[in-house]
């Protein structure tokens, strides 16, 4: 912020923000009274911030003015909360107190801008004396979920914050840029997810990628629209008869045309490595139809009649139908998709939603809990409400390590679930990807520790098979049944893992001994000799702060020989020297990358690329640490990636390839995995080059090759 005084210009500029915020406000206000509030909050919100300036020039007081128009426009909060959000940032830069507030404007503003101001004062103060950094970054986090719990009006309104923050970063110097961008992925994004808030959370994922990948996103966005450019009569052409049907049939309803947005094709391309072009759902109809009947019953039978229309209109794709409205997904939301085969030869994907369904959808759990006070239930209401007190569960464990917080909860957020049932017919959610012991465990502590098997969909199958929305699950016990150390390699939830381990702590000592040698064998290993500046960054990566714990999870085994080769760096520990730039072993990035750093303890530099999962969670603790690196091609040197292709298989294909690396390219291979069945090639190859340009040429050139379908860059697995 700066200080200068306002011009005329200034405050003509103010005003006309102030009035389009005013007319937002006025609509959603029920009576003048409440109105009189909200600007009550501007005049009082103004005079504090009056010749403050932003770092754009700007002035401040544009800010809240923003956040307040988010607030009521995109997220439909009533005037109390567009009240806090313009007065959210007067406690922290003002004179003006908390108390000053509540007799002004009474309780409920003033404990909402209060906390607002707690939740500004532990993200910004990260250098705290005598405070650890991963403890106030846990304080950070716990301070945001507290007030899921007191009131949830303020993480919304603090969201509304960090989605203006985002849409004005490119003020920000870069590595303060990227510590904000970092912290917005690892815990913000996810918590958008999770209350529903869908166009904030695709909005803040596109401002990501736009700076942690910028040239991804420039070509994705400039792909998209020279498709849509070409594409966009045939989607015309494609909902023209389904507007007829659907007239005809005598239902309320528009259509609205939706392309998938740049974040989410390149993480697609991303996680499931195919190119721009093998993005069969880029296009989406999304069909919101009116329900005047007032139950969902009847919401659901209209959705399944708009359904029957379709797929009498169009073939649809027999995989990529999701039934969101018998099982709503976690954070409320509902919906009936489809996949539809339009007459030019496109996939497009159809969501059929009610006009609740779509204000829940677009607002989440303002416009949830708003139906739910208007006594129109639906059964997505107990999912959020169960996520909410299974938050509280773990905020008041006293099992919690508070270094341990950011990572369980931010798992948490990320992780979907899914419906199982029990042999009677019970419904149960677990987390994606659970197993059939951690289903033990969710039932019952004493049924997991005597869990020996268990039947699925009455097929005999055993403890660690993976389960899938729908089962039916029967756990056999044994009554001598035990747990077994082997479970933690294939345990997924938090409290099945926790359980087993405290069965073992009778023994701690002889693992932590036996957990110790393993360290020392694995360093030898690697070529490494044991230091404390070691032994703080393994604590560091696994979230503990008391040694013999690292020892004891080594002896048990849930610290794997493949964290010892991403926490010391594949053997380049040893060589550190002040200064020096270590490469991520978990990305390893090449010159031409985004990169992001981080100093570490001993002067060196760990240099990530700026998408890495890991760089996220590292910059999302350790803001003071991210530093903006110098690691360009005037290093030199040879830097090792990983090709992935894919193609219709011929004679003399491969050949063709690796002639092409290395006497076109002159690109020396290290490593070549390819192999053809059915008459379809696929693998790897590793390689070395110079930097991401002589990449990049390289990919071309294969591309053109006659046969090849996809070829892409993927990360290097670890050995």
């Amino acid at each position: 912020m700066s200080f200068s005084k306002f011009t005329i210009k200034d405050y003509v500029l103010i005003k006309k923000d102030w009035e389009s915020l005013r007319e937002a406000a006025r609509r959603r206000c029920r009576s003048d009274e409440e109105l009189a509030v909200v600007e009550q909050a501007y005049e009082f919100a103004n005079t504090a911030h009056r010749n403050v300036r932003r770092r754009s020039g700007e002035p401040y007081m544009l800010h809240p003015i923003d956040v307040a128009k988010i607030v009521v426009s995109e997220i439909g909060l009533g005037y109390k909360s567009i009240a806090a959000a313009l007065l959210h940032d007067v406690v922290e830069d003002t004179d003006t107190t908390v108390e000053d507030l509540r007799n002004i404007f009474g309780d409920k503003i003033a404990l909402l801008v209060d906390g607002l101001t707690k939740i500004k004062t532990v993200l910004d103060n990260e250098d705290r004396k005598g405070t650890p950094v991963e403890s106030l970054q846990a304080e950070n986090l716990k301070r945001i979920l507290l007030t899921l719990n007191d009131d949830v009006r303020v993480v919304l309104i603090k969201l509304a914050d960090r989605l203006h923050n985002c849409r004005t970063i490119e003020f920000m110097p870069e590595h303060k840029r990227d510590k904000i961008l970092s912290e917005t992925m690892f815990i913000f994004i996810p918590l958008a997810h999770r209350l529903g808030l869908y166009t904030i959370k695709s909005e803040m994922e596109n401002i990501w990628l736009r700076y942690k990948e910028p040239d991804a996103y420039k070509e994705i966005s400039d792909r998209i629209s020279r498709n849509v450019a070409l594409r966009d009569k045939e989607i015309d052409e494609f909902i023209a008869p389904i507007e007829g049907a659907l007239k005809r049939a005598d239902i309320s309803f528009r259509i609205i045309k939706r392309i998938k947005t740049p974040y989410s094709i390149w993480f697609k391309m991303r996680n499931k490595n195919v190119p721009f072009e093998q993005i069969y759902d880029l296009y989406a109809v999304r069909i919101i139809f009116d329900s005047n009947a007032g139950n969902v019953d009847a919401e659901r039978q209209l959705a399944f009649r708009i359904y029957t229309i379709l797929t009498g209109l169009y073939r649809s794709h027999p995989g990529r139908t999701r039934d969101w409205i018998s099982s709503p997904k976690s954070n409320g939301y509902e919906a009936l998709h489809c996949t539809l085969m339009s007459r030019a030869g496109i996939w497009i994907e159809v969501q059929i939603r009610s006009q609740r369904m779509d204000d829940i959808a677009e607002r989440g759990i303002a416009a949830h809990w708003a139906y739910k006070n208007e006594g129109f239930i639906s059964e997505s209401d107990s999912s959020m409400d169960r996520w909410l007190a299974k938050v509280q569960e773990i905020l008041v464990s006293p099992d919690v390590n508070s270094m341990e917080l950011l990572d369980m909860v931010h798992k948490d957020l990320v992780t979907t679930d899914i419906v199982v049932f029990t042999p009677k017919g019970d419904q149960r959610t677990i987390q994606a990807g659970a197993t059939v012991l951690d289903f033990a465990y969710l039932i019952h502590s004493h049924i997991g520790n005597t869990a020996i098997a268990a039947k699925v969909n009455m097929k005999l199958v055993p403890l660690s098979q993976v389960l899938h929305s729908g089962d039916q699950v029967e756990i056999i016990t044994a009554s001598n049944g035990r747990p077994k150390l082997e479970w933690l390699k294939f345990l997924q939830t938090r409290h099945a893992k926790n359980v087993v381990m405290d069965y073992f702590r009778a023994n701690r000592p002889q693992f932590i001994e036996s957990g110790r040698r393993l360290y020392e064998e694995r360093l030898e290993a690697l070529g490494i000799e044991p230091s404390k500046t070691l032994l703080r960054a393994f604590l560091e990566y696994i979230q503990v702060s008391d040694k013999d714990e690292l020892f004891f999870r080594t002896g048990l085994g849930i610290i794997g020989p493949e964290v010892f080769r991403t926490v010391a760096g594949t053997g380049k520990y040893k060589q550190v020297r002040e200064g020096m730039y270590v490469l991520a072993p978990c990305c390893r990035p090449i010159p031409g990358d985004p990169v992001i750093g981080f100093k570490r303890d001993d002067g060196s530099i760990m240099v990530h690329k700026k998408s890495c999962p890991e760089a996220e969670r590292l910059a999302s603790r350790y803001g003071n640490r991210v530093v903006v690196t110098e690691f360009s091609e005037e290093r030199g040197g040879d830097f090792g990636v990983r090709v992935s292709l894919r193609g219709l298989d011929r004679l003399g294909l491969v050949n063709e390839l690796t002639g092409y690396i290395s006497f076109t390219m002159g690109i020396n291979m290290t490593e070549i995995n390819i192999t053809s069945k059915d008459g379809v090639m696929e693998g790897y190859i590793e390689l070395q080059v110079q930097d991401r340009h002589n990449l990049e040429v390289m990919l071309a050139g294969l591309q053109k090759i006659d046969g090849v379908q996809s070829v892409v860059r993927t990360d290097i697995q670890q050995k």
